[in-house]
């Protein structure tokens, strides 16, 4: 294995640590968070889908909606069937969500403070190139997205590296 190789390694299991507390810090699961930030970018998205995009078994997914809804965090509309149900946020599922993504910006942005203009604008480009590769297909690539502030990644004139992956008519 090469340094490069070790370093992102590193990189990576102290940025995902650090991620899951930003969520246990407010007493959420990995998975609470996924779900919350997904469906701010993606209301109205059925039980099954959701499912497939966080890697869940369909009693694993049914567990999770029932938690969100619990808390009061998610609503759900009626559909044929419990797989087709509608999913989305209600208000306070939405401040939540919001709270959480300002939470990951900052632990982020803490990460990368030690380095300058220039090496900020390399290493985006960097990652850009980076991420764009991950996927090649729609659902890993939300899979790979599922924390991402959509906003934030199509802004400034970008657009997101995996968008690639989306289907034409979605």
């Amino acid at each position: 294995m090469a340094r490069m190789e070790n370093l992102l390694g590193a990189l990576s299991l102290t940025m995902s640590d650090r991620l899951r507390a930003v969520g246990a810090g407010h007493g959420m699961s990995t998975s609470e968070q996924a779900a919350l930030v997904t469906l701010l970018s993606h209301p109205d998205c059925a039980v099954s889908w959701l499912g497939e995009v966080l890697g869940l078994t369909s009693s694993g997914v049914t567990r999770l909606v029932d938690r969100l809804v619990e808390r009061g965090w998610v609503s759900r509309t009626p559909g044929a069937d419990a797989r087709q149900r509608r999913l989305r946020l209600t208000s306070s599922g939405t401040k939540r969500a919001q709270v959480l993504l300002r939470e990951r910006d900052a632990t982020l942005a803490e990460a990368v403070d030690s380095l300058g203009a220039a090496d900020r604008d390399e290493f985006e480009g960097l990652l850009s190139r980076i991420v764009g590769s991950l996927a090649e297909n729609y659902v890993p690539a939300l899979r790979t997205c599922r924390l991402c502030d959509v906003d934030v990644c199509n802004s400034a004139g970008e657009e997101c590296p995996l968008h690639h992956t989306v289907p034409t008519d979605a």
